[in-house]
């Protein structure tokens, strides 16, 4: 019998590789991603585990975050290899990963004019003195003596980290960020050695290539990370791509190559392919560029999250390495469990980029809706121990943040039983799976279920539950996980609200999918949410009605969401007969009977109508749904409140939220 790390089982992930003399067990790579859990440009504990975590979970090669390599890379999200204070903190790093047969490469990247976060930068460097096309900042372009000293910090700091264990470096030289600028023709309009002709172009890259092999022999592996395709007229497509890459490959220094998508422009969002596109987006790109390599190895990237893709993509030869980012965030034993059969086990990536949110967004460290054990000392293949206190637990719904506080329970040893109002689980999870970009977050309730049948959980489902339903089970505690209503908004009248008229979005939207098909007349929906799963069910209305129209009290749309999902939303209404209305709010009137819809500015009271409508609902900020709680309470129930029925949030806190009660309990 093989192990589940056999290469003998067959498996073509498990085949090693050997890049510049360093032998990699397998063929998986965790890919670059930023943790934000380094603090003042120091390494944390939390940083080590995380990477030791998916060394542990199985991957042959593991990329890190961005590092400070140069005197002036100061962001304290990074660690700093040029702080001789730090050098052993990074042999700890090293030595954690690489114990596990596993090879850490630190990457090297500066954004130069790139910035992603609100506002522009004022010590930004480039080619030239041209604006950043997101953020507008404007660089100070280069001179070809600060060209030089840059090569020499990134060569100097790259043999530091090899004298601290690390196995090599990855250019980054993808994304817009500095050395991607420096290939780009819409970025770089020098005229001296470092511009004009494509051998100039790459000429810095090529330089720092150079000089690490110099300083650091040919053992150390040297990745490339280039643009394969960044969206931008006249900058890097795909035919100027594989004469980049061609030129960077004739001299064989590097170890790998791979090729991402996008830039720091209106194309931000094709570095994170999501759930809106289609899986494996770059594989007709990587078939292109292959030849361009000259034989260097090439990793394939971009939205793989099964296993049976990665293995088809190696047993084709369309790549020698597969790169996973989000989905070893997701589940750092992706590998272990598919090689052994087990991928119901796997807690998949859905795609949907919170873990890019949460980082770049709100500066948290990084997390992941379906893994809330990310960076924790037990996250791999985890699984929770029994205790000896076994107690009886009623939870009382059965979406995201119910079903996983149900599966930690149970795992640890009590008597759990869910009670659920709908006849399936997964909540208002469900209802986002039937709309636009929403068929991968079945695999989150998928998992929890599959984990809380293994558990033991019982479930009653389809039931309404009462204070004496719950209470005839005589539990010691129960957890309401049931969630949260819309607030009605108060242009509706008291008397329509209780009415019904005009229904939340949520309670419209199942109507919605639940007869679809084409339907005449204009919908309106009033945006006080401005969430993603609020511009789904919009953009299932654009589809579906002849017109749709967003009215808004603020200034746009899209406005709780991270740049990369603006993006994308405001890219699909583009083509959508969608219209949006900022600085609006409806208006009732007996008007709207005929199909008349009143709105009116915030400011001025300017008013206008939308006519011919056949579709008015409200998305709104949500009020959690605690009726049961004092009945309980005061019959004596320890009672706790999980995810919306605590505080109405989004599907990340809502895992969060549900494993940490199930730990508690």
């Amino acid at each position: 019998m093989t192990s589940p790390l056999d290469a003998t089982s067959g498996s073509a992930l498990l085949a090693p590789l050997v890049l510049s003399g360093r032998r990699l067990r397998n063929r998986v790579a965790h890919t670059s991603m930023s943790t934000y859990m380094a603090r003042d440009g120091r390494i944390t504990d939390a940083l080590v585990r995380y990477y030791a975590n998916r060394a542990e979970g199985g991957a042959a090669l593991v990329v890190t975050e961005p590092i400070s390599m140069a005197v002036r890379q100061t962001a304290w999200s990074r660690p700093r290899i040029y702080d001789d204070s730090q050098q052993d903190d990074f042999r700890r790093w090293a030595d954690a990963v690489e114990r596990h047969d596993c090879r850490l490469i630190g990457q090297i990247q500066d954004g130069g004019r790139a910035r992603h976060e609100v506002g522009r930068t004022f010590n930004a460097i480039g080619p030239s003195r041209l604006p950043d096309d997101l953020s507008w900042s404007m660089p100070h372009a280069l001179d070809a003596g600060e060209i030089r000293g840059l090569v020499d910090e990134f060569a100097q700091s790259s043999r530091r980290l090899q004298q601290c264990g690390f196995s090599g470096v990855e250019l980054s030289a993808a994304h817009g960020h500095l050395f991607h600028q420096f290939f780009s023709p819409w970025a770089n309009v020098r005229e001296d050695d470092y511009g004009g002709s494509w051998e100039n172009r790459v000429r810095f890259v090529a330089e720092l290539v150079s000089a690490i092999r110099a300083l650091c022999g040919p053992d150390f592996i040297v990745g490339l990370k280039l643009p394969g395709d960044d969206g931008v007229p006249g900058s890097i497509g795909p035919a100027e791509a594989a004469t980049v890459a061609d030129l960077l490959t004739r001299s064989q220094e590097a170890s790998y190559v791979c090729f991402a998508q996008g830039a720091h422009a209106q194309t931000l969002e094709m570095h994170v392919p999501d759930r809106f596109g289609p899986y494996v987006p770059y594989l007709d790109l990587l078939r292109t560029l292959k030849p361009a390599c000259n034989g260097v190895p090439l990793m394939a990237l971009g939205r793989i999250t099964d296993p049976a893709e990665a293995e088809g993509i190696l047993a084709r030869g369309e790549a020698e390495l597969i790169g996973l980012g989000r989905a070893l965030l997701a589940d750092p034993a992706w590998l272990p469990k598919a090689v052994a059969g087990r991928t119901n086990d796997i807690r998949y990536c859905v795609s949907c980029n919170t873990c890019w949110d949460t980082i770049i967004t709100h500066n948290l460290p990084i997390a992941c809706i379906n893994n809330p054990r990310v960076a924790m000392a037990q996250e791999v293949d985890w699984w929770p121990r029994a205790d000896a206190a076994r107690r009886r637990v009623v939870i009382v719904g059965s979406g995201v943040a119910g079903l996983e506080a149900a599966w930690v329970a149970a795992g640890r040893g009590h008597e759990v039983t869910v009670l659920g109002r709908a006849g399936e689980v997964g909540g208002k999870a469900r209802l986002r799976a039937r709309l636009p970009g929403g068929e991968t977050l079945t695999s989150v309730y998928d998992y929890q279920f599959v984990a809380a049948q293994k558990a033991g959980v019982r479930f009653e489902l389809g039931v309404e539950a009462d204070a004496a339903a719950i209470l005839a089970l005589r539990p010691d505690t129960v957890v309401l996980a049931t969630g949260s209503a819309m607030y009605t908004p108060q242009w509706i009248p008291a008397d329509v609200a209780a009415m019904g008229l005009v229904p939340d979005f949520h309670a419209a939207l199942w109507d919605l999918v639940r007869h679809s098909g084409r339907q005449p007349g204009t919908a309106v929906v009033y945006d006080m949410d401005h969430t993603e799963g609020t511009y789904a069910g919009i953009e299932l209305l654009g589809r579906t009605f002849d017109r749709t129209v967003v009215l808004t009290p603020r200034e746009g749309i899209a406005r709780e969401v991270s740049t990369v999902a603006r993006q994308g939303i405001l890219r699909r209404f583009s083509f959508l007969p969608i219209e949006v209305v900022p600085l609006a709010e409806p208006v009732w009137s007996e008007s709207f009977e005929f199909g008349a819809l009143e709105y009116r500015n915030v400011y001025s009271d300017r008013r206008a109508t939308v006519e011919d409508v056949a579709f008015l609902s409200f998305s709104t900020p949500r009020v959690p749904d605690i009726a049961l709680l004092q009945p309980l309470r005061d019959a004596g129930i320890d009672v706790r409140l999980v995810g919306d029925a605590r505080t109405a949030r989004n599907v990340l806190a809502a895992t969060a939220d549900g494993h940490e009660l199930g730990n508690r309990l």
